[in-house]
């Protein structure tokens, strides 16, 4: 791709931007949200038509008209948002809309034999019949990976293709992806996550505010220069952890139990203390948040706020105890994404602003603004749709709206999930401006860099079962992972 630029409604996103992709190698594609990688993507994938510029493809130059054309012309891209139907089969997704056919009539017997000959080759054991809704997030990212090797591309974008799974299934995905390079495949590689792209990339590009920063090889560079051409400064503290006053219990929880999620988890959390909590994905963690939110019910157990017992049925009850919950899903159940940013910032808090039973517009818009300026989120105008924002500030505008409430507890699950390194240390800065008011943390996170660069106290779940607890001393990745994976 050279020079390629891109406009949506009059202002350019795509400043002449270049990027070359070797066969046989991966390529990293790395920059804050916003930088334009989605964008660069969308149109080699033929989502969005160029403005300028060319693309060639095996040397010949190309003008890629649709998805359909860019399928044809060898290209496959493979999105974070996974777009499987959940009721149809694995090989049903795998050929929708190219399926084989015996006349008018689907040929299925043919698509399973075809399907199951891709997952073969990919040596991913998973039945072409089973319905796809039924699998898990890690085996829905290899089915889209076989149906991007269906179309027999040459060129495989994978986007964010690890922000849910767990580390084994990593590893599995990272033999995948050194089998497709063996076949002489480009792989363009997007993610967020440092030491993978050091453990698999052969070559980096790096975009900034839609502007061609440089391309290296992964053994010409470090981590350092790297997220220092990504945000356009150096950022000396990745995890900025300040240590601040640690006073008495805040909230403490006895023996909480749901059945086949969770069973008999007892911890306590003190203000001003980051509690980390770590594990696998289905280790029950988020499950135990929910119940502690009000979101789902428990079947035994006891909370206690301040040394006070407390019962939550609802999340109303919880919000009502000064108890905050930041789900991980943030576009799927943490925003309106339709709406927005001021109303998605004051919608858990709108008696603040009612007087006789109407709005007063007046000082939602000032308390939106000093909200925006505190979390420092980047936003055209409050009335901006928060949908159109990059994840870094949408994170922040849930934050924000919690924030509003001025909780005394604030639970975050997963955090940082899919955003940049800029957005992450700003962030973990407002985490840590939050506890040293005396206020608590409970941070759920599935990245152990972060965990332990950002908590006071690490407690490790296994299966629904709480199979450790870690001081800021005994913190080291070889016992979180025993202890992640001790009752497995």
């Amino acid at each position: 791709m050279k020079k390629v630029r891109k406009s949506f409604h009059s202002v350019e996103v795509l400043h002449g931007v270049d990027l070359t992709v070797r066969a046989g190698t991966v390529h990293a594609l790395m920059g804050e949200n916003g930088a334009g990688k989605s964008t660069l993507m969308k149109v080699l994938a033929g989502v969005h038509g160029l403005d300028s510029g060319e693309v060639y493809i095996r040397g010949e130059k190309v003008e890629i008209q649709s998805p359909k054309h860019s399928q044809e012309l060898g290209v496959a891209m493979i999105h974070q948002e996974l777009s499987a139907i959940p009721e149809m089969t694995v090989a049903e997704n795998i050929f929708l809309g190219r399926e084989p056919r015996k006349g008018i009539f689907i040929d299925h017997k043919k698509m399973q034999q075809m399907t199951q000959e891709l997952l073969d080759n990919l040596k991913v054991a998973i039945a072409p019949s089973v319905k796809i809704g039924r699998l898990k997030v890690a085996d829905q990212q290899l089915v889209e990976i076989a149906k991007a090797v269906s179309f027999h591309a040459d060129i495989i974008v994978m986007d964010e293709p690890t922000s849910a799974i767990t580390d084994n299934e990593v590893e599995y995905l990272f033999q995948i992806i050194a089998d497709l390079k063996a076949q002489g495949k480009g792989i363009i590689y997007i993610s967020h996550k440092m030491d993978e792209i050091f453990r698999i990339a052969d070559d980096i590009t790096v975009l900034r505010d839609g502007n061609y920063v440089n391309t290296w090889e992964a053994k010409d560079i470090n981590n350092n220069i790297l997220i220092q051409n990504m945000v356009g400064r150096e950022l000396n503290e990745y995890f900025p952890k300040v240590e601040v006053p640690i006073h008495d219990v805040l909230f403490e929880v006895k023996h909480l139990t749901q059945k086949g999620k969770f069973e008999d988890v007892s911890f306590a959390v003190k203000k001003g203390e980051i509690f980390g909590i770590a594990g696998l994905i289905g280790a029950g963690r988020t499950e135990m948040m929910q119940a502690i939110f009000g979101l789902a019910k428990l079947d035994e157990g006891e909370m206690y706020l301040e040394g006070v017992p407390i019962t939550i049925h609802t999340p109303k009850e919880a919000i009502a105890y000064g108890i905050a919950y930041v789900t991980e899903d943030r576009k799927g159940e943490g925003l309106v994404l339709e709406m927005p940013v001021a109303h998605n910032i004051t919608l858990p808090s709108m008696k603040m602003f009612c007087q006789n039973g109407f709005i007063s517009a007046a000082k939602e818009k000032s308390t939106v603004e000093e909200e925006i300026e505190a979390l420092r989120i980047k936003v055209h105008t409050p009335a901006q749709l928060a949908g159109k924002l990059s994840g870094g500030n949408q994170q922040k505008i849930v934050l924000a709206k919690w924030m509003m409430k001025h909780p005394k507890l604030l639970i975050l699950d997963e955090p940082t999930r899919g955003i940049d390194v800029g957005a992450k240390s700003e962030i973990y800065k407002l985490m840590c401006e939050y506890v040293a008011k005396g206020n608590s943390i409970i941070m759920i996170s599935s990245e152990m860099p972060e965990v332990m660069g950002m908590a006071d106290r690490i407690m490790v779940m296994s299966n629904g079962i709480k199979s450790g607890e870690l001081t800021r001393k005994e913190f080291a990745q070889e016992t979180i992972m025993k202890l992640a994976v001790s009752n497995i």
